[in-house]
């Protein structure tokens, strides 16, 4: 069985209800549902949340709500995997056999049914623990400064001061959308960012963070001027 996991607590400080707040129209986790739906790779869609309205408005897009996830489990500190493996460990206590589970974050509008099953065909192709998406830098990291109270800089690697940017390895960073695991990975908590995964490139036109208001008064932007044409 594969299943999809949406983690989405209900007490998020920087942006309140984020997890369905309305995102263009609908609430922002709709998109992440709909994604799972469409890339019909999914026995199950399942929202692990401590709320009930976050619950109420994620089954009436189409998902699950099995268990409500436990408060030890939803404070401002508990990581991904934890929450993952809990969620696991619920379902396979209720009698499911679960072979892969997929974390989808509740605020990826940009999320893409293909990417995710391009990413599952990465993660079986390569026989990896987890697989997930990236994206490059837009400018080069080796040439990234560090500025003090002052307004002083320093560069984080001055040998590359006067190195040409097309002569500097590119570097990737991790999109936040979504990561597959196999149940043993999510289970044993294996460190994602290693050589235990494998990954997929995105183009940056569909890669946003979204942690403040700034962030998501872009990724609006961003949105309607790619899918409003």
């Amino acid at each position: 069985m594969r299943i999809a996991i949406i983690p989405a607590r209900g007490g998020s400080k920087r942006i309140p209800r984020k997890n369905i707040k309305s995102f263009c129209g609908k609430p922002i986790i709709a998109y992440s549902i709909e994604a799972a739906q469409q890339s019909a790779l999914f026995d199950r869609i399942i929202i692990s949340t401590d709320d009930e309205e976050i619950a109420n408005v994620a089954c009436s897009y189409g998902a699950e709500i099995p268990f409500i996830r436990p408060q030890e489990l939803s404070d401002d500190y508990t990581a991904t995997i934890p929450v993952i493996a809990h969620a696991i460990q619920t379902l396979q206590a209720q009698g499911d056999v679960i072979d892969a589970a997929c974390c989808i974050y509740a605020t990826a509008p940009f999320i893409h049914a293909e990417n995710i099953r391009d990413a599952y065909n990465a993660l079986i192709t390569h026989n990896k623990q987890y697989a997930f998406p990236v994206t490059t830098f837009p400018f080069p990291i080796q040439r990234a400064m560090k500025r003090n109270e002052q307004g002083n800089i320093e560069m984080f690697y001055p040998e590359h001061f006067a190195t040409r940017s097309q002569d500097l390895e590119e570097a990737y960073h991790d999109v936040g959308q979504f990561y597959w695991g196999t149940r043993e990975a999510w289970l044993d908590k294996r460190a994602i960012f290693s050589d235990a995964a494998t990954t997929i490139v995105l183009p940056r036109h569909l890669v946003q963070d979204i942690d403040t208001h700034e962030d998501w008064f872009r990724a609006e932007l961003m949105y309607q001027a790619l899918f409003s044409l």
